[in-house]
């Protein structure tokens, strides 16, 4: 056999984020010799594995190296330890330098774009290991992926139009597919985050693991509602948080408890199992096959997406990360309905106008 040609664009040290190869398991427990499985890990614990501006460079990178390596079967898109697998951009970043600069932030959205392009390209299955939080553009980067594993602790949503942007990094284009228009209309408007049982049963997920251990045994999230009930219209409530006094026996539970993703894993490496057994060029193309679905609303919104959200740096975008960033812990959002009032009287969006709704500058 002649020598191998190495399709890689470049050799990369990783440093914002880890890539790791690691040995399939398969049906059995067994590791499999010659065959990998591409961990691509974010690496930003302190701040909930949000991706900065290199971040999300090497991401690109990484997915590339993936799909090229002929001995890797599927890539694992995850992040460092339990609270988080990603809340999407890096909001101190936003805040202090893309904030009021647009033709910066239209570059940025560029490498963003080809992030979730680059997953949705990757010639390998693509499986989004949930180990926490997956909120804002870390659930767009989560639907852009193939299957999503979630820990059944995670909760799941947007936070665009609360936080000065919109929802459109993929979130508007995949949404829909996932749930239908009206569920996709409310999570992606109000930000109203749903927990990992509830976008299990929405058809958000592939599976859901427990992750917390009490006596040596592992329990469901202690608390969600984990019955089909109903509320008193009939509505079934399954997976929504618990209130009043059952959310306060579950905190009980909840700080006896410890986090173990063991049984995480081993559903993340089952799947992979399974995908393992099946001709590699029949389960590209089929997988190829239906992002399509995805593909048809991003490739044709990508690009004027990017180029408002870039504009709304100068407005929106400004006053809600630099709130967010700026504010005091117990108040991080501007006082829209201030805001509303203003502009309603015509008040020009300015310096003054940030001011006056911005909970920084309270006295």
């Amino acid at each position: 056999m002649s020598e191998l040609k190495n399709h890689d664009l470049v050799s990369i040290d990783f440093k914002d984020i880890l890539f790791e190869k690691r040995p399939c398991i398969d049906r059995d427990g067994s590791s499999v010799d010659g065959l990998y499985n591409a961990w691509i890990i974010l690496n930003n614990p302190k701040q909930y594995n949000s991706y900065t501006t290199e971040a999300v460079k090497e991401i690109i990178l990484a997915f590339r190296a993936a799909a090229n390596d002929r001995s890797v079967v599927a890539v694992v898109f995850t992040a460092v330890g339990d609270k988080a697998f990603c809340t999407g951009g890096n909001t101190k970043e936003y805040a202090e330098y893309y904030a009021g600069n647009p033709q910066e932030y239209s570059q940025y959205m560029r490498l963003f774009n080809d992030m979730v392009s680059a997953i949705l390209m990757c010639e390998k299955p693509v499986i989004c290991r949930v180990n926490g939080m997956r909120v804002g553009g870390g659930q767009e980067i989560g639907m852009a992926c193939d299957f999503s594993i979630s820990s059944d602790m995670a909760r799941l949503g947007q936070a665009g139009p609360k936080h000065g942007s919109a929802p459109i990094g993929g979130a508007t284009d995949f949404l829909p597919l996932y749930v239908g228009i009206e569920r996709a209309m409310y999570s992606l408007t109000l930000c109203e985050p749903w927990t990992a049982h509830q976008a299990y049963y929405y058809g958000v997920l592939t599976d859901i693991a427990p992750v917390l251990k009490l006596d040596g045994k592992f329990i469901a999230n202690p608390m969600v509602v984990t019955d089909r009930i109903t509320d008193e219209y009939g509505r079934i409530v399954f997976g929504s948080m618990k209130t009043g006094e059952e959310l306060a026996k579950a905190k009980e539970i909840m700080a006896r408890a410890e986090v173990d993703l063991t049984m995480l894993d081993k559903a993340v490496n089952g799947l992979i199992a399974k995908l393992m057994h099946t001709f590699p060029n029949c389960m590209n193309k089929t997988i190829s096959e239906v992002r399509k679905f995805k593909l048809e609303h991003w490739d044709k919104n990508k690009e004027s997406s990017r180029e408002w959200l870039a504009l709304n740096m100068m407005t929106e975008a400004k006053s809600g990360f630099q709130a967010f960033n700026d504010g005091p812990k117990e108040n991080r959002e501007v006082d829209f309905i201030l805001l509303r009032k203003k502009l309603a009287e015509g008040h020009p969006w300015n310096d003054e106008l940030q001011k006056a709704i911005s909970p920084q500058f309270k006295k």
